[in-house]
């Protein structure tokens, strides 16, 4: 490969990365090309998921330490450049009424201020790509939704050499995507093979209060990438977050042979792009390789 493209996945949280388009990750890593992942806070708010872990006092008193030395491991498992962006978790507020988010956290920083952090880091790694959440985050964490605003900022901010002087040379990247996880339609898939095979669907629960009204984010599926042969990549870094992950969870439910031969991809939205490609996609890239070689 002639040309070294640059990739970068803005997260909320440290684990994010690791559940969200991991896979793809490690496939372009593989073929030579540059992946950064920016994590703006560092998830301190979030729970310990993994009973293994739950109550034990060393991890309760040094959490925010813990899940930096997770995300390191999760880094290096996936061959990724890592940066902070420096923000403090907002947490996931809970109750009716829902309490006030805590003063100084992610989502309540101005957007101007955490706009300027991730433009610096986009002048420094110069991504071609930058993928994120879409509007709704994924799921509505205010982490998540912030994280949403603060890419489509820096995306559009990057380039203009009158917004953030001091953060570095203008660049701009080529594409925006939107990364979509669990969908019906995939839902559904793993869970007829796993009928059929004659195990135990973990998704049984979830396609039954599946309601009506709820979006399906297939329709908004631009771009597949293949990337089966890096599931297991992605299981391992997933695991790293030892926190945050329960091992024998339902996110390991379904055999990797199943999951390669029902699914063999990860799945993204084209939200902004400044060059041509065809719809649809396989490639996150696609488009900018021919205009990286002219």
């Amino acid at each position: 490969m002639a040309e070294k493209l640059r990739l970068m996945a803005v997260h909320a949280h440290p684990d994010d990365e690791s559940s969200k388009g991991a896979a793809t990750m490690a496939r372009y890593v593989a073929e030579g090309h540059e992946v950064m992942v920016v994590t703006c806070t560092g998830g301190e708010a979030g729970s310990i998921l993994n009973p293994a872990l739950e109550g034990r006092p060393e991890v309760l008193a040094n959490l925010p330490e813990v899940r930096r030395a997770e995300m390191a491991r999760a880094a290096k498992i996936l061959g990724i450049q890592h940066r902070w962006l420096g923000f403090v978790d907002s947490g996931l507020p809970e109750g009716d009424p829902l309490p006030p988010l805590p003063e100084g956290c992610f989502a309540l920083v101005p957007l101007e201020e955490s706009t300027e952090a991730l433009v610096r880091v986009v002048r420094e790694f110069k991504p071609h790509v930058i993928v994120t959440y879409d509007e709704n985050g994924g799921y509505p964490h205010p982490d998540h939704i912030r994280c949403h605003e603060v890419s489509v900022a820096a995306f559009e901010a990057a380039a203009d050499p009158d917004r953030f002087p001091g953060t570095g040379e203008p660049w701009q990247p080529l594409k925006l995507y939107y990364s979509h996880g669990f969908n019906r339609a995939k839902m559904q898939a793993f869970h007829d093979a796993m009928i059929k095979r004659g195990l135990e669907s973990p998704y049984q629960e979830w396609l039954a209060n599946w309601g009506a009204d709820r979006p399906d984010m297939a329709e908004r599926i631009t771009t597949k990438v293949e990337c089966a042969d890096y599931f297991e990549v992605r299981d391992e870094a997933l695991k790293a977050h030892e926190t945050q992950i329960d091992p024998n969870s339902r996110w390991f439910a379904v055999p990797l042979d199943l999951q390669r031969e029902i699914w063999p991809f990860e799945e993204y939205e084209l939200a902004r792009s400044l060059v041509d490609s065809t719809l649809p996609e396989d490639d996150l890239f696609a488009g900018i390789r021919e205009k990286v070689r002219a």
